[in-house]
């Protein structure tokens, strides 16, 4: 998705939720829609440039990865403080949901993913 629109995370949503309609249960794809509006989120307002989402599933997982083109230094989880309101917690979200995430540089941007194992995948 080259959009960067903020209206695109919800159409990455409903994409994703499509896509695992039949693999995956309610509790995962609900899991999987938060944590790919976080990082979608991320990428359109730290690099204003756009993101690819890819999403694969297999019987045992579902890996989601969103790729930018912003050369920026890489994201780090960061424990916000009370004044940040809501800000600051997409990454708490991803460490705390996903089975297994991380970050990797890329020639040009980032890629962040995250893994669901088990349920209905």
């Amino acid at each position: 998705m080259g959009h960067t629109e903020r209206s695109a995370v919800g159409e990455v949503r409903r994409e994703l939720r499509e896509f695992l309609r039949h693999c995956s249960g309610q509790e995962q794809t609900d899991a999987a829609e938060l944590l790919v509006s976080e990082l979608v989120t991320n990428a359109l307002i730290h690099t204003r440039h756009g993101a690819v989402v890819t999403a694969t599933a297999t019987a045992a997982r579902l890996r989601v990865e969103v790729q930018d083109f912003a050369s920026e230094d890489l994201p780090a989880p960061y424990v916000p403080n009370a004044d940040d309101g809501t800000h600051g917690r997409g990454l708490i979200l991803v460490r705390s949901l996903a089975d297994a995430w991380g970050v990797e540089a890329q020639a040009l941007g980032k890629t962040v993913w995250f893994e669901l194992h088990g349920g209905r995948l």
